[in-house]
């Protein structure tokens, strides 16, 4: 089944859509989101990317990333990816958005308007490996660690936002 991503101008408003790989090769602005889910100790759920996945393999990732469906709200199309990547549910809200345009291999650039979420719960996912190679929960501090040392383990958009994420995960901490 062929995936579309929903096109979008600087400022958010819709202007088409585009098969989901073409929009990584040519690359246009497509909307995105990432969700960070926070357990009741102040960690991250990061997620392992799937060996399979067709960019980014193996690296280690915000708790879950996508695009919404055409006509789906981003509270629906977060709540739906949420439940099938990482087998969860759980309250959040936006919090911020960025546009960021990063190279990801493979000939591939991923350039998108970012909404991001932030949740809590401190439930145990159950990954769909399809999706998801492993999990773990990570402190904040040694995770900043971690990624100046070894960025090579993180996705581009995941060091793009990581920052500014922290400044709005302070009530979770």
């Amino acid at each position: 089944m062929e995936e579309f991503v929903v096109l979008v101008d600087g400022n958010d408003r819709e202007i088409g859509l585009m098969e989901k790989q073409a929009a990584h090769v040519t690359p246009h602005l497509h909307r995105a989101f990432s969700i960070f889910i926070f357990n009741s100790k102040g960690e991250l759920l990061l997620q392992q990317r799937a060996l399979s996945k067709y960019h980014s393999p193996g690296l280690w990732t915000n708790t879950c990333c996508s695009h919404p469906r055409a006509g789906e709200t981003l509270a629906e199309a977060t709540s739906r990816r949420l439940m099938e990547e990482m087998g969860m549910t759980c309250p959040m809200h936006e919090v911020y958005t960025f546009i960021y345009k990063a190279p990801v291999g493979e000939g591939l650039t991923e350039h998108e308007f970012d909404h991001v979420w932030i949740g809590q719960s401190d439930d145990v996912p159950n990954i769909n490996r399809d999706e998801v190679e492993s999990w773990k929960y990570m402190c904040l501090s040694d995770l900043s660690e971690d990624i100046v040392t070894h960025p090579e383990r993180y996705t581009e958009w995941f060091k793009i936002t990581f920052e500014e994420m922290t400044r709005h995960a302070s009530v979770f901490q």
